[in-house]
């Protein structure tokens, strides 16, 4: 009998839509020119990578001129950390929290090293920031701010359109720009994403997190931003990233962005009442479980849950192989020692932190997967706290 497959790790990556697939088809041998190339063939990518461009600009309500491809969203990030400060050629300050994913933490982690001070700002039990808390961080050789729009792990959205509020008035009466940069990776797709309305100046998303593929990401970059390239070579990109554009790639991102967008308030009631199914199960049938973050302040598509007594891996492990994929935390995070440092920056106690298991939905999940996970879970749950030695002496 074949072994049933849930998929709830859909924060790590999602299955490409059929309409995605089709849409990319014929890029890969049919018009398969370089985009930089005057000929017919080139003409025909060039055309299809200006129309994938102004597309993504439409969604995000920006300008085409301001939308540049990338291979991911690590390395988004990186073009607009390293390349806003490269421009300002002296060292200062950033502004971050301590939620980050990885691409924008280990940037900062390195830049420390090269003698900027970097400021990591606290989070509540629901792993928001606070724009007081912002504020009183600011100092006068501040460059740059980067702060993600929702978190990889609980899901928590963070303050942004407040924080650009305030900075806006920072930087009124400064001399140098403060610059503000977002990473979008997991909230492209669940949210509707309105570049003026956020007000920041760069802005990060990846393709692969809502129905497209991966090895293909987004820069936004405001006009007039003052950015210097991180990496050199041809032309393309404005010079901002070099290297022949994946116009098959470049194309099914637009196309899966569109996507997400037309469907995006049906997807997120069908993604909530799923999520909130699961809780709902979950805290019903399991003892000693504690839920990571609030639903009311971050994207609907994340669960987070703490199953006290057991390690998240040994959970993990157990249900995958009764055909359930989850994650202990960001994909990008696997196999390192220790607990998350996003529940640990959220005041979560590291044995509860120990025990933590993200499920995250997508549109193509559906109520019969939750309630065989909810059959599953309790059973694999009870088994692995009957060997576990913290819930025997708990239990005494």
């Amino acid at each position: 009998m074949e072994q049933k497959r849930v998929y709830f790790d859909n924060s790590a990556t999602t299955a490409v839509d059929m309409e995605v697939i089709k849409e990319m088809q014929s890029y890969f041998s049919g018009v398969y020119g370089n985009a930089s190339s005057f000929h017919h063939f080139g003409r025909q990518s060039k055309s299809a990578l200006d129309n994938a461009r102004s597309k993504v600009a439409l969604l995000l309500n920006a300008s085409p001129e301001e939308i540049f491809f990338t291979g991911c969203g690590t390395e988004s990030d990186n073009i607009a950390i390293f390349g806003i400060l490269n421009a300002y050629e002296k060292k200062g300050h950033i502004i971050t929290s301590k939620i980050e994913h990885h691409a924008v933490l280990y940037s900062c982690k390195h830049l420390e090293k090269s003698g900027y001070e970097v400021t990591y700002l606290d989070v509540d039990k629901d792993g928001v920031v606070s724009v007081e808390d912002f504020k009183k961080s600011v100092k006068d050789d501040t460059l740059l701010v980067t702060i993600m729009h929702a978190n990889n792990e609980v899901g928590a959205l963070q303050p942004i359109a407040e924080i650009a509020a305030e900075l806006k008035k920072i930087n009124e009466i400064r001399k140098d720009r403060v610059y503000f940069h977002t990473d979008a990776v997991q909230s492209a797709g669940k949210l509707r994403l309105d570049v003026k309305k956020l007000d920041v100046d760069l802005l990060a998303i990846s393709g692969h997190k809502f129905n497209g593929p991966k090895g293909v990401g987004v820069l936004y970059v405001r006009g007039g931003t003052n950015i210097s390239p991180i990496t050199f070579g041809g032309h393309h990109e404005g010079g901002l990233r070099p290297g022949t554009e994946n116009v098959a790639c470049i194309v099914g991102l637009a196309k899966a962005l569109e996507l997400s967008n037309v469907n995006l308030e049906a997807n997120n009631k069908t993604i909530f009442n799923l999520r909130e199914k699961l809780k709902k199960g979950i805290l019903d049938k399991i003892p000693e479980v504690t839920i990571n973050g609030s639903g009311n302040k971050a994207v609907d598509n994340i669960l987070n849950v703490s199953f006290n007594c057991i390690e998240g891996e040994a959970l993990l492990l157990m249900l995958d192989m009764r055909g359930i994929a989850v994650s202990t935390g960001s994909a990008c995070a696997s196999g390192e020692d220790g607990p998350s440092h996003v529940l640990k920056a959220m005041g979560v106690d590291d044995v509860v932190a120990q025990g933590a298991i993200r499920f995250s939905f997508g549109h193509n999940n559906t109520q019969e997967e939750v309630d065989y996970t909810l059959e599953v879970l309790p059973k694999v749950v009870s088994g692995l706290r009957l060997m576990s030695p913290a819930w025997k002496q708990k239990k005494v």
